[in-house]
């Protein structure tokens, strides 16, 4: 079912204080930036291999990621695995009895299809599913 680390996504209080660090202590450059509204992130990938670090800035305090930095500050926020087809892996998990967040796929960045699987089912980590577009 799954490929290959998609990415690790980061929750940052400012994403252009987090972007420059990176840039300065890591010798990373960013790759991708994009505001994604129906998520509530503005986010800035760095290629580390076939992989991503992607940084997440919240649009707002009522966003997903803006609750996670209230309740708990910046730091890795999910990981995200590359499928082949996000459809049949939720339809997997969904056999298992994982509980999902997204119940049917939806639009990401890149042009990609994702879907989220809650993190009761995951050993408490937030879990993210990428199908490249």
């Amino acid at each position: 079912m799954i490929t290959e680390l998609d990415h690790v996504g980061i929750a940052v209080a400012d994403l252009e204080a987090a972007v420059e660090h990176y840039r300065r202590t890591l010798g990373l450059e960013p790759v991708h930036r994009e505001r994604v509204e129906d998520q509530g992130v503005e986010e800035v990938l760095f290629a580390v291999g076939t992989s991503y670090v992607q940084l997440l800035g919240a649009l707002g305090p009522e966003t997903p990621v803006g609750r996670f930095l209230a309740s708990r500050g910046p730091g890795v926020h999910h990981v995200a695995y590359r499928v082949e087809d996000v459809a049949a892996a939720l339809e997997r998990l969904r056999a298992e009895g994982v509980p999902l967040v997204d119940e049917v796929p939806r639009p990401g960045s890149r042009g990609t299809r994702i879907a989220f699987v809650h993190p009761k089912g995951m050993g408490g980590v937030l879990v993210e599913l990428v199908q490249e577009g």
